[in-house]
């Protein structure tokens, strides 16, 4: 594969000089008039912890395509990633040609003008959905490089300034629908899931070299299938691990076919896995409170379960598992786990509140007659999606459904993406464009 030049550097360096990064999370503290305010960066997928809960105090409830937007910036191919932000700077995926050209770019936060662009050329042959193109990965980054996942183009890593530092080559990812796992970011690793496919593992980078720290199998979500007279039975995972704090120790969680698992983020060894999925698992586990919450895709099962403690371990779906549900809605995009419930919106666009400890309905009310594939963000209080047809739907994070507020972007654009949040501003990428929406607070 080939890195190659696609933008010019048009402006200099403008990198905040102070920044902070550990375990996901980079907080600025700012005194603001009447009280402190915090002011995050959004650095990967779902937010600094992968959890899609934002500590933003203020964010904009309303806009519209005229309205409270700062900039909108032409891309220049579509993607399903979402965008990243750290300090002035916004990056972005995008695939050109087919899947032929695979590109990050980097846009100044203030002006929404691109700095920089780097496109990845991949000839091979890799299928995947007319709804799914192939920038689907969102990057990551610390502050010094932002890494990002091409299927199989591979993984490369550059510094802020787009100067590539290593790539690293995990196999053909082959699977009728694509992939969808984005990279994560622990201690000195990133962390990425090669898949769904004939290649199906986890592995660990070392941050500065790309070298393999582990690779840990998922046999269980390799690309196979079975017949059922007519009916094709796929397998595969898409859902992109999180890594969470249990009882002192890390923990990445990851849901694949059939189960969810607990790994040594530091060694790749399994801790733990609960039984309960189907062959197909799209969405991100939720975690609140010692409690996680698992869901298949296209209609499959959703299960809850009591995180193993340390002395725990094996297959722990009958000493763990606390609910299960056998037939769902198709759920694609990620929930949120909030004081004990589950938030979380269809790919139908029906959203639901779920307790977390019996998996009780609390409530199901429809948001929207469009798609939904983008996952919930808790952000100042308030839950926010983004439907397909680029309308984001603001509700209570409330035991009690309440509407407050519908907000449309430009007449017909389209995008299956989840919004990022830093500093008081709303970043959504369509297939279209690149939004920045809002006034920063600082």
């Amino acid at each position: 594969m080939l890195i190659a030049d696609c933008g010019l550097l048009i402006e200099g360096r403008d990198r905040g000089s102070e920044r902070m990064f550990r375990r996901f999370t980079a907080v600025m503290v700012m005194s603001v008039v009447g009280g402190a305010a915090i002011a995050e960066n959004w650095p990967g997928f779902r937010g600094p912890n992968g959890d899609g809960i934002s500590r933003e105090p203020v964010v904009p409830l309303t806009w519209s395509a005229t309205d409270s937007v700062m900039w909108a910036t032409e891309l220049p191919g579509a993607g399903n990633s979402s965008p990243i932000v750290w300090g002035d700077r916004v990056f972005v995926t995008a695939a050109l040609d087919g899947g032929k050209e695979r590109s990050l770019y980097c846009f100044n936060r203030e002006t929404g003008r691109l700095i920089w662009g780097r496109a990845l050329e991949y000839e091979g042959t890799e299928p995947t959905h007319e709804t799914n193109p192939y920038a689907a990965a969102t990057p990551v980054t610390d502050g010094e490089r932002v890494y990002v996942w091409y299927g199989s183009g591979g993984m490369a890593a550059f510094d802020m300034e787009g100067n590539e530092l290593w790539q690293f080559d995990g196999g053909e990812v082959k699977h009728i629908w694509g992939n969808g796992s984005s990279p994560i970011l622990f201690e000195d690793q990133v962390i990425q899931y090669i898949g769904p496919g004939e290649v199906s593992t986890l592995v660990a980078l070392n941050k500065v070299t790309g070298a393999l720290i582990w690779r840990r199998d998922i046999p269980e979500s390799r690309n196979r299938y079975t017949t059922e007279g007519d009916q094709a039975q796929w397998f595969g995972t898409w859902a992109t691990p999180i890594v969470v704090e249990n009882e002192g120790r890390p923990e990445l969680v990851f849901p694949v076919s059939y189960s969810v698992r607990g790994f040594n983020p530091r060694t790749g060894v399994e801790l733990w896995r609960c039984g309960g999925l189907s062959g197909l698992a799209y969405a991100s586990v939720s975690v609140d409170g010692g409690m996680a919450a698992a869901m298949s895709g296209f209609t499959g099962p959703a299960i809850g379960l009591r995180l193993p403690g340390a002395g725990d371990g094996g297959d722990v779906t009958e000493s763990h598992r606390l609910w299960g549900h056998e037939r769902n809605e198709q759920r694609i995009g990620s929930g949120v786990a909030y004081r004990g419930h589950l938030y979380v919106t269809n790919a139908n666009g029906v959203a639901q509140c779920i307790e977390m400890a019996s998996g009780r309905e609390v409530w199901k009310e429809r948001l929207t007659t469009a798609e939904c594939w983008g996952s919930m963000v808790l952000a100042a209080g308030r839950l926010y999606v983004t439907d397909t047809a680029g309308v984001t739907h603001v509700i209570a994070a409330s035991t009690k459904f309440e509407r407050l507020a519908e907000n449309r972007l430009g007449e017909g654009e389209q995008t299956r993406s989840t919004a990022a949040f830093s500093d008081g501003q709303v970043f959504i990428r369509t297939y279209e464009k690149l939004y920045c929406i809002g006034t920063r607070l600082r």
